[in-house]
């Protein structure tokens, strides 16, 4: 199974950007995905997970500007980032939830001017 992130790019603060995550395997078998990001020299943070049920959870800084979605029939995970700020730069990765180390792919790189 592989998982290919894209969608990011340069945005100004406050804009909007849509990542998507392209699993090469069935994602109805995944129970839990999520949306990971990481910044240079620190480890990967979770930012946003879903079940297969549809219950979400959110990294309480993105709470309420940031929507994670499945789409099982197409195998595609997304993520809704609003009212980006700044410190959202990062490199966006999809993954399991817990990850798997073969699974994280090169990622996005999505970077927020102020």
């Amino acid at each position: 199974v592989q998982l290919q992130a894209s969608g990011g790019g340069f945005v100004q603060a406050g804009g909007s950007q849509t990542l998507s995550c392209q699993v090469s395997g069935s994602i109805s078998s995944m129970n839990v995905m999520g949306w990971y990001r990481q910044v240079p020299g620190r480890q990967h943070e979770l930012v946003a997970r879903i079940l297969s049920s549809g219950t979400t959870y959110y990294l309480p800084s993105v709470k309420g500007r940031f929507t994670i979605s499945r789409v099982n029939a197409n195998n595609t995970l997304y993520l809704q980032m609003d009212s980006l700020r700044p410190e959202d730069t990062a490199r966006y990765y999809c993954n399991n939830v817990p990850p798997v180390d073969v699974r994280w792919g090169k990622g996005t790189q999505v970077t927020v001017s102020s």
